[in-house]
């Protein structure tokens, strides 16, 4: 018996086996494929060639997608002072230091993404083990331990994305809703491939994008054709 239903089945039956898309039919696709009752998230899942065992190729990132995720983030910041007032007129939904450490080592974690100035890491630092398995760690990789907390927590709120290859090389990232147009999917998509072939490790060996798949929340893969995909970026 099938884990899924029957609008499952109907949608899946409209990729063809086998086939690679362009990025703008593989968008067109699992728009009219997506069948939930709410606006779906449409997901990129990038299959790399990379042992990410090996520090030096481990894939991990940010990017400021175009048109954003279509997501409303709660973003808390970890500053004092001047920056913790730039916090706030930025738009942070939380801010704070000591309390806002006591808060979280409370259990209290009312937030989608976290930001922390430098001196304050000596604190957040201990935070590790309730923030990290939760991806919520600021980690200076991705930004999100800067002075300049007013920028990125804009960044955040518009739409800024992480992406992570676990230890099979796999990439999940957001890169729209359902109801977006067809446009501003393919543009953040056209955004994050890019970006996932600037980080490419020098040490990575054969083929590194193996295969790319774009799909809705609950619905079925759709796959993308890479080398259309690197001409339609280039074009």
């Amino acid at each position: 018996m099938s884990k899924h239903g029957k609008k499952y089945a109907a949608a899946a039956a409209k990729v063809e086996a086998g086939k690679l898309y362009t990025p703008k039919a593989a968008a067109e696709l699992v728009k009219e494929i997506s069948f939930a009752g709410f606006d779906e998230t449409i997901e990129a899942t990038f299959r790399l060639g990379v042992d990410t065992r090996k520090a030096d190729q481990n894939i991990r990132g940010s990017i400021a997608l175009p048109h954003g995720t279509g997501k409303s983030v709660r973003v808390a910041v970890f500053a004092e002072g001047e920056q913790a007032r730039a916090a706030e007129e930025a738009g942070a939904d939380i801010v704070g230091s000591d309390d806002l450490v006591a808060q979280v080592q409370a259990g209290n974690i009312d937030f989608d993404a976290a930001i922390a100035t430098p001196p304050m890491m000596a604190k957040v630092g201990r935070l590790g083990k309730v923030l990290g398995p939760r991806g919520l760690m600021p980690n200076p990789k991705l930004g999100t331990v800067t002075m300049d907390v007013a920028k990125m927590v804009g960044e955040l709120k518009a739409g800024r994305v992480e992406y992570r290859a676990d230890r099979y090389g796999i990439c999940h990232v957001p890169v729209g809703r359902a109801s977006f147009p067809v446009e501003q999917i393919v543009e953040n998509y056209a955004a994050l491939y890019t970006e996932i072939l600037r980080v490419k490790p020098a040490t990575a060996k054969g083929k590194y994008v193996k295969s790319i798949a774009l799909a809705s929340t609950m619905g079925p893969g759709v796959k993308v054709d890479s080398s259309v995909t690197r001409a339609f970026l280039e074009a």
